[in-house]
């Protein structure tokens, strides 16, 4: 074993960058006699099928803030951090089942453009405004950030060349090719990636167990550190403030979950581009059963470096190599580039390849959203309403690269966070629950007017900031604030419309959310399994 890159490893690396590139820019030329619309740029031609859908969603969502981040909550707390991808699978197909039917059915192109369908083109700008300094200066300055930080780790290679080698990889494509080029190429992602993550989990299980195989390891694991397989943590533990047991699964997360994988730009953008409503839902049903396996891949080898780390005769058999940047309580980030340093030759490779596929899928993926949100919700709302296609493309592309700009600017500057994972789904949560509450109740509650939505959106944030002075755990905060919004939004839509429906209201039937066998079978077998797996790890 060793800790630096071997000719092998770079020919790997380097064979999956020019992949990449080459099916990138393959998917994105111009076919002959034919010029990129907006459809074609944001919405890949409204064309694709459910497994890149489904492979889309799952590598836009896993990044660096769940091979870095989360691993590092796996070494920091365990298990339970798991939730967010488990509960997730429910979430998507919650999404799938009630969200993406209304959202099909209006031909949108953004999120925010429903909100303006739905309410008003004020608050349609107030939250494609926010949206775009989201994305900009926590989702993709965060994603650079643990990107660089991972290379630096593992390769050496200083922050900034990080920062800029990565936001340059991922704009080679996803800038001229748009939402086309970053779903095909996140086809491929998914299975770097996968592969990648396995291949680190399988050496992490194996070295725990000397050698002995991956079940072994995972006996060794939970024999050393049964309490990092609860699932539902109680008061007594550290973490208790960031996972409050069983408010996991009744609370906050819920809010979490429904806003990202519901109403966020660079998640929902590639529903909205599949042939059909029904293709749309069995990718959604794909990437349901991808978030079950994600923990195994992120989560487990954050445990296993916590062991391995904890136990002398291990750390005895990794020599020299073993104290190079180890992971502690302070710094728990640092399992999984400490991991990797010691994969095989060849293997190194394609782990690497794997993290960079989460890291390089997320940065195109926002970038792509970013671009359409400014593009559509302000470019052609203010600036040029009667835009050409070829000026809206280019205005995509432009938004999209000054938005890298400034994200490599605040990447190096968010140095020193823990648990980043963490710091980004606390900080997020301040504003999800208002945006949540707005969006439940304009799709399912008739009387939900404009004002009440701006009233509520604009509360919940003094609300979100007054339980943050408390020591109620965070996941609670967000939990209460997006039920305090709900109705505060409530009684100003009843005052104002005295129990009348909004004009706007949408109008909701039974036929609206039928959904075929096979996604019904799906879902039934996805929440049997998740049921198996809390049984197992309850505490």
């Amino acid at each position: 074993m060793t800790s630096n890159f071997q000719l092998l490893d770079y020919i790997i690396f380097i064979s999956y960058a020019i992949l990449i590139l080459g099916v990138g820019l393959w998917v994105s030329r111009d076919k002959k006699g034919h010029e990129k619309n907006a459809e074609d740029y944001f919405l890949a031609s409204k064309s694709l099928p459910w497994w890149a859908i489904g492979a889309s969603l799952i590598a836009a969502n896993i990044s660096a803030e769940q091979f870095i981040g989360m691993s590092g909550s796996g070494f920091a707390l365990g298990l339970a951090i798991a939730s967010y991808e488990w509960m997730a699978a429910i979430t998507l197909i919650i999404v799938g089942k009630y969200f993406l039917p209304i959202f099909i059915e209006k031909g949108l192109y953004t999120i925010p453009e429903f909100v303006e369908k739905r309410f008003s083109t004020n608050l349609k700008t107030i939250l494609a405004v926010f949206w775009i300094a989201l994305y900009v200066f926590v989702n993709l300055a965060s994603v650079l950030y643990l990107g660089s930080l991972a290379l630096e780790t593992i390769m050496g290679i200083p922050m900034m060349y990080g920062v800029v080698g990565l936001a340059l990889f991922a704009a080679a494509y996803s800038l001229y090719g748009g939402l086309s080029a970053v779903a095909w190429t996140d086809v491929i992602q998914v299975i770097f990636l996968v592969l990648g993550g396995l291949v680190t989990t399988y050496l992490a299980l194996n070295t725990v167990s000397g050698g002995e195989g991956v079940l072994a390891g995972l006996r060794t694991v939970y024999d050393a550190a049964p309490d990092r397989f609860a699932m539902i943590l109680d008061e007594s533990n550290p973490e208790f403030k960031n996972l409050p047991g069983i408010g996991v699964l009744v609370g906050g997360l819920w809010v979490a979950n429904l806003y990202y994988w519901g109403f966020n730009q660079y998640i929902i953008q590639r529903t909205l581009a599949a042939k059909s409503l029904k293709e749309s839902q069995k990718g959604i049903l794909l990437a349901a059963f991808l978030k079950l396996v994600i923990p195994v891949i992120v989560v487990v080898p954050g445990i296993a470096a916590y062991v391995m780390v904890n136990d002398p005769e291990i750390m005895l058999r990794l020599g020299e190599a073993g104290q190079l940047n180890l992971p502690t309580a302070e710094q728990a980030d640092k399992a999984y580039p400490w991991l990797l340093q010691f994969l095989p030759t060849g293997m190194k490779g394609i782990a690497f390849a794997a993290l960079a596929a989460a890291i390089v899928s997320s940065l195109a993926s926002m970038l792509n959203s970013t671009s359409t949100i400014f593009t559509m919700d302000i470019y052609k709302q203010y600036i040029n309403k009667n835009a050409s296609d070829k000026a809206t493309v280019n205005t995509g592309r432009i938004s999209a690269f000054v938005a890298l700009v400034v994200a490599c600017i605040m990447a190096p500057l968010l140095g020193g966070i823990d648990q980043a994972f963490q710091f980004i789904q606390e900080y997020t949560g301040i504003v999800s629950p208002g945006i949540l509450a707005v969006f439940m109740l304009g799709l399912f509650w008739k009387k939900t007017t404009n004002k009440a939505a701006i009233v509520g959106a604009l509360t919940s944030i003094p609300i979100a900031v007054v339980f943050k002075t408390t020591t109620m755990p965070w996941m609670d905060q967000m939990g209460l604030t997006a039920v305090l919004t709900m109705v505060v939004i409530a009684v100003v839509s009843l005052v104002q419309l005295k129990g009348k429906d909004d004009e706007k209201g949408i109008e909701i039937t039974k036929d609206l959310f039928k959904t075929s066998p096979l996604f019904n079978i799906g879902a039934f077998a996805i929440m049997l399994i998740l049921v198996v797996l809390y049984a197992l790890f309850w505490n």
